[in-house]
C-alpha cells in the first residue's frame, strides 16, 4: 500500500512540476509573443499613420490642382477680354497695355475663331496654322473639352477656344501617378495589412492587398471582412480622383493574428506529444506486466504439476492398501484442490477456452466450498434458487477463482462473522453479479487502488487477488469488475458485469 500513495504522490508532484514548466513556457512564449505583437501593431500604426498623412497630401494636391484649373480659366478669360479691348482700343496706351497681357501668355494653348470657325488667331499651339485655317474635327474636339469663351465687339462674336498648359498636363499625369503610387502602396505594403478600398458606399471595391483574391469575389466574405475591419480600426477617409471620396479598410496582419493563437497552439502541441509519449509508455509498462504475469503463472502450474501426479499415485497406493476411505477421500478432496488451482495457473498462462456455464450453479458451488472452511458465524444468500438456469460464456476455473477471491476478501473484511449476499441479474443480454458484505467497508479514493498488484490491507497479504480478478474478468472473458459502493464501516458491495 505504501507503494501506491508514495506512487500518487510522485504523480501529484510531477503533475505540479509539469504545469509550472508548461505555464513558465507558456508565459514566456506569451511575453515573447506580445513583444513581436507590440512591434507589428506599431509597424501598423506606422503605416495607417504614413496612409493619412499620404491621403491628406494626395488629396491638398488635388485640391491644389482645382485651384490651379480655376486660374488657368481665369487667365484665358482674362486673355479673351484682352483680345476684345485690344480691337475696340483708341489710344496708344490701351494697345500697349492690352498687348503685353495677351503676350503675357506663354503656356496655355489658344485659339481664336470667327462664327463660322475660321482661325483667325491662335497662341502656344502644336499645329502649323498656315496648313490648318479652320477649327473642325479632332482638333475641334481636342480644344472642346472646356466650354469656349464668347468674345462680342460690335456686331461680330469671336470664340476663344483652349486647352490645358503643358504645364498642368504634366502636373496633372503626376498628380494620376500619384493616386496610383498611393493605392498601390495601400494594399501592398510592408506590414502585410489586409487592405480594402471601397467607395463612399461601400459597394464597390477599388483594390485590395493581402487578401485572397477568390475570396474577394465571394460577396458575403467582403461584407464580413469590410464589417470586422470596420470594428476593429477606423477607417481612413481619402480622396481619389474618379472616385471621389473613398474609405481604406484594414485590419491586423495575418501574423499579429497567428502570434494571438501560438501560445494555445503550443500548448496543445505539447499536451498531446505527453499524451502520445504516456500512452506509448503505458502501453509498453502493461506489455511487460503481461508477460510477467504469463511467465508467473505458467511457471507455477508447471512446479505444482511434478508433486502433484505424486500425490494423485500416493493416493492410489494408499487405495490398494485398504487405508481407512474416509482418509482417502478427504486426500482425493485436496488433491483434486491442487489440480483445480494448477489448471487456474495453466489458463491464466494461455488464452483460455470459454465454455457455456450455469452461472447460478456456479455460484452455489462456489458458496459451498467456502462455506465449509470457513466460520459457521459467516452466513452467504443468493438471490435466485439453485435451479434457475442463467447460461453464459465463462471459463469455469477461472471464473471459480475470481468469486472465491471476493468471499475470502469478505470474509477478512468481517473479521470471520457477518452476511455476504449474491445478487445475480439477467438484464437483456447482460449478466450482473452483485456480491456485498457487512464488513469494515473501503474508501473511496482506494476504489481503483485495490486492483493494482501489490496492494493489500492485510499484514501478510500479497496484494494479488483482486489484480487476478480483474485480469481474468476484463481480458479472458471481456467483462468489468469494480467496486459498486462501500459505506464505512458498513460494508462493500463488488459488482461483475459480463455480456452473455
Amino acid at each position: 500500500m505504501d507503494i501506491y500513495v508514495q506512487k500518487r504522490k510522485w504523480k501529484w508532484l510531477l503533475l505540479a512540476f509539469a504545469f509550472v514548466i508548461i505555464g513558465a513556457s507558456l508565459w514566456y512564449t506569451s511575453v515573447l509573443a506580445d513583444k513581436i505583437a507590440k512591434d507589428e501593431r506599431k509597424k501598423i500604426e506606422t503605416w495607417a499613420e504614413a496612409v493619412q498623412k499620404k491621403a491628406s497630401l494626395v488629396r491638398y494636391t488635388k485640391d491644389f490642382f482645382e485651384k490651379l484649373k480655376t486660374e488657368e480659366r481665369k487667365r484665358v478669360e482674362l486673355w479673351a477680354e484682352a483680345t476684345k479691348r485690344l480691337i475696340q482700343a483708341n489710344n496708344t496706351e490701351d494697345l500697349t497695355f492690352y498687348s503685353e497681357i495677351i503676350s503675357g501668355n506663354t503656356n496655355i494653348p489658344v485659339i481664336l475663331t470667327d462664327e463660322k470657325g475660321n482661325i483667325t488667331a491662335a497662341k502656344n499651339v502644336d499645329f502649323n496654322l498656315d496648313s490648318i485655317k479652320i477649327l473642325s474635327g479632332n482638333l475641334k474636339k481636342e480644344y472642346s473639352v472646356y466650354e469656349p469663351l464668347t468674345v462680342s465687339y460690335g456686331y461680330k462674336k469671336s470664340f476663344l477656344y483652349y486647352k490645358e498648359s503643358k504645364l498642368f498636363t504634366g502636373l496633372r499625369n503626376v498628380l494620376d501617378d500619384l493616386i496610383k503610387s498611393f493605392i498601390s502602396e495601400v494594399v501592398v505594403n510592408s506590414a502585410s495589412v489586409p487592405v480594402i478600398i471601397t467607395d463612399s458606399t461601400g459597394s464597390e471595391i477599388i483594390a485590395f492587398g493581402n487578401i485572397d483574391s477568390l475570396q474577394i469575389k465571394n460577396k458575403e466574405f467582403v461584407e464580413k471582412t469590410i464589417a470586422s475591419m470596420r470594428q476593429h480600426n477606423k477607417p481612413i477617409r481619402i480622396e481619389l480622383s474618379g472616385y471621389g471620396q473613398s474609405y481604406v479598410y484594414y485590419k491586423d496582419s495575418y501574423l499579429l493574428t497567428q502570434l494571438k493563437f501560438y501560445p494555445y497552439i503550443q500548448f496543445l502541441i505539447i499536451g498531446l506529444f505527453l499524451l502520445a509519449a504516456y500512452i506509448l509508455f503505458s502501453s509498453a509498462r502493461k506489455a511487460e506486466q503481461n508477460q510477467v504475469w504469463v511467465g508467473m503463472a505458467k511457471e507455477t502450474a508447471h512446479q505444482l504439476g511434478t508433486p502433484l501426479s505424486s500425490l494423485m499415485a500416493w493416493v492410489e497406493i494408499f487405495r490398494m492398501k485398504n487405508i481407512d476411505p474416509e482418509a482417502i477421500k478427504e486426500i482425493e478432496k485436496d488433491v483434486f484442490r491442487l489440480q483445480t488451482i494448477t489448471q487456474r495457473f495453466s489458463n491464466i498462462g494461455s488464452l483460455p477456452k470459454l465454455e457455456e456455464e450455469n452461472i447460478v450453479a456456479v455460484i452455489y458451488e462456489a458458496v459451498k466450498y467456502i462455506s465449509t472452511r470457513t466460520s459457521k458465524k459467516v452466513h452467504f444468500s443468493v438471490n435466485l434458487p439453485e435451479e434457475f438456469s442463467c447460461l453464459i460464456q465463462i471459463n469455469k476455473p477461472l471464473f471459480e477463482w475470481v468469486i472465491e477471491n471476493l468471499f475470502k476478501n469478505a470474509i477478512d473484511a468481517m473479521d470471520g462473522e457477518g452476511q455476504i449476499d449474491i445478487a445475480i441479474t439477467d438484464d437483456s443480454g447482460i449478466v450482473y453479479i452483485d456480491i456485498s458484505d457487512t464488513g469494515k467497508g473501503i474508501p473511496k479514493s482506494k476504489f481503483k487502488t485495490i486492483f493494482k498488484p501489490g496492494f493489500t490491507s492485510k499484514q501478510r497479504g500479497w496484494g494479488l487477488g483482486l489484480t487476478l480478478s480483474k485480469r481474468i474478468i476484463e481480458i479472458y472473458h471481456n467483462g468489468k469488475i469494480f467496486v459498486k459502493s462501500s459505506v464505512i464501516p458498513k460494508g462493500t458491495t463488488f459488482r461483475i458485469v459480463l455480456e452473455k
